[in-house]
């Protein structure tokens, strides 16, 4: 219960309540950026929330502090090249922080009451929207296309579609399989086939059509695998 509690305020602190602002001014001015401080602090409010219970105020102070070491550590050891591994090296240890938490109450037990099987649904579904699209996007990161240019098909998109349509599709996706209607997943893949990638494959943007696929894979895969692990 205590993981699952920990692992959503991870969620909202770290993608949903962080700007990008406030991301780019820790990486400007590493401990100097006061918006490195404001993050911990609402981690930590966040996990005294979740937890809602004073006695266990030290676990949010724990995971406020420890989340602070392990930020503090990839703003200074990260560089250009190494910044997507850094990433996934903090992301790995603050859940490794949470689950030692969830250890030391011993919370061995995967036999969740009623109450729990929807915090983890709600843990799921939090997942798959900002957060599930800030990794899709650091792995692609390599290779992103270059901006339009004279070469490249000049396109009209409305803004930040893409990303939406990431969460919608992967939100059904996961609702399709907790409902056990896979045959829906099918019809999602098969209908983004038809509006996407025909236009790509008109537009003969191999790259570009090969980075979507890619994206379109990942953000199917995610939600698969994660309404799997839930089921």
């Amino acid at each position: 219960m205590i993981f699952i509690k920990l692992i959503l305020a991870h969620l909202l602190g770290d993608f949903i309540l962080q700007p990008n602002s406030w991301v780019a001014d820790k990486e400007n001015h590493q401990l100097k950026s006061k918006f490195l401080y404001f993050h911990v602090l609402i981690h930590t409010a966040l996990s005294l929330i979740f937890l809602w219970d004073l006695q266990l105020w030290w676990v949010a102070v724990l995971v406020g502090v420890t989340h602070f070491i392990i930020d503090a550590a990839k703003l200074k050891f990260q560089n250009v090249k190494t910044k997507k591994r850094w990433f996934f090296i903090d992301q790995l240890l603050h859940v490794l922080v949470i689950a030692g938490v969830s250890l030391y109450f011993h919370e061995y037990s995967f036999s969740f009451s009623q109450n729990q099987e929807f915090l983890k649904i709600i843990m799921a579904a939090l997942f798959l929207t900002t957060p599930a699209s800030i990794f899709i996007k650091i792995l692609l990161s390599s290779w992103t296309p270059a901006p339009d240019g004279p070469n490249n098909i000049q396109t009209e998109s409305l803004s930040s579609a893409g990303k939406y349509i990431g969460i919608l599709e992967r939100l059904l996706v996961f609702t399709f399989i907790m409902v056990n209607h896979w045959e829906g997943v099918g019809f999602m893949v098969a209908a983004k086939s038809v509006f996407r990638f025909s236009d790509l494959a008109q537009a003969k943007q191999r790259k570009l059509t090969e980075y979507v696929l890619i994206g379109t894979l990942l953000s199917f895969g995610m939600a698969v695998l994660t309404g799997i692990i839930i089921k």
